[in-house]
């Protein structure tokens, strides 16, 4: 099985914290699509025949795309691969954008899941976000879709936000539970350098919230998510009974995926490539024949690395058996060398053959991991 992912990097402006690739130049998007689909018609061969199983576009905002450019990528999509065995299609979208007639139009394509990108449902916090959407506009979208039948939904919210109390907090996750949406990304905010927020925090503008608060917004959130009845299955994401993410939950799981477009990741077991981080150069060398990307090949202890630092952050935990039948039995035994202080003091548990973070540990998580990784 493999998965296949799209970025699709057009915003009609960027967030204030955000650092992934994107642009706002919304001309280019008819070139784009059109280079999309190129690369997808050149690199199909790219899985090796394996079956794909999920699709996710990603951004970006996907859903600055028109359905009339989804319906063109997806006939591409089609007429590469056998979709046969395609379980969860994918779509970032921002709630702004999913007005009737646009939800309208998603219906007549084979997306089943949607992903959008709510972060608060406190205006305060958007304004200064710089989000497009109100509260009111993030729920209406919600319930638009789920009238339209479009139930698979997933929602982000941020927490650690500058100014963020834990009543504000706790009226989030409030608000979340009452849509009934069947999945929740939540993310500590990270202040990334050269984003607008970094600028903010550099000139004191605003304060990045304390370890202390972090900690009891975390608490929060896993204690209100888990009485609600959503299933902590990874550090960030939470979900009703059988409705994770399958095409997040198979990069933690070391599952080979395509990615097509500027700037996104490929990976097939000993390697992985990616495109170049900028539209212009990504049409041209698609346009030219001559894609624009770079290459690594993952050696032992890449790969082992890798291993644990997914595995460790979902519920299911690092299997040691599958560990030592892949990686040997040195890197078995330093794994569990490295991971016995971590044991003692509780951070770490092991139930039968399985090392898992406990609750305390996630709270510590790049600390357990970095001292597990081989250097």
């Amino acid at each position: 099985m493999a998965g296949l992912y799209l970025h699709i990097p057009f915003c009609k402006k960027r967030c204030i914290y955000c650092d992934f690739y994107s642009t706002t130049r919304e001309e280019m998007k008819r070139r784009y699509v059109e280079a999309l689909c190129k690369e997808l018609e050149t690199r199909k061969g790219y899985l090796q025949g394996e079956p794909l199983t999920t699709i996710y576009l990603g951004g970006g905002t996907p859903s600055q795309l028109s359905p009339q450019e989804l319906e063109l990528i997806f006939n591409t999509i089609a007429y590469c691969f056998d979709l046969s065995k395609v379980e969860e299609i994918t779509l970032e979208a921002n709630p702004d954008d999913l007005t009737p007639d646009y939800v309208k139009g998603l219906r007549q394509l084979p997306i089943n899941r949607l992903s959008m990108g709510i972060q608060s449902f406190d205006d305060g916090m958007l304004r200064l976000l710089n989000r497009r959407h109100t509260a009111q506009e993030a729920m209406e979208a919600v319930n638009r879709c789920q009238q339209a039948g479009l139930q698979r939904l997933s929602i982000d919210l941020m927490y650690g936000l500058p100014n963020q109390t834990e009543e504000l907090w706790e009226r989030d996750l409030a608000q979340a539970i009452a849509l009934g949406v069947e999945h929740i990304s939540a993310y500590h905010l990270s202040i990334e350098e050269g984003t607008p927020l970094h600028r903010l925090l550099q000139s004191h503008r605003v304060e990045e919230a304390n370890e202390e608060l972090s900690v009891r917004l975390f608490e929060r959130l896993t204690t209100t998510l888990t009485a609600a009845g959503y299933q902590h299955y990874e550090i960030s994401n939470f979900a009703l009974p059988g409705c994770h993410s399958r095409h997040n939950s198979s990069y933690w799981e070391g599952v080979p995926y395509l990615g097509c477009g500027a700037a996104a990741h490929s990976f097939h077991g000993n390697s992985r490539e990616w495109n170049v981080a900028s539209i212009d150069r990504y049409i041209e060398g698609i346009c030219q024949g001559r894609r624009n990307y770079e290459e690594e090949q993952l050696d032992l202890y890449t790969r082992y690395n890798e291993r644990v630092m997914t595995a460790l952050r979902t519920r299911h935990g690092l299997s040691l058996p599958q560990l030592k039948a892949e990686f040997g039995q040195e890197l078995h035994n330093y794994c569990l060398r490295m991971a016995r202080p971590h044991l003692l003091t509780g951070v770490l548990e092991q139930e039968g053959d399985t090392l898992r973070l406990s609750h305390q540990g996630i709270l510590v998580s790049n600390d357990i991991l970095s001292d597990l990784m081989f250097v």
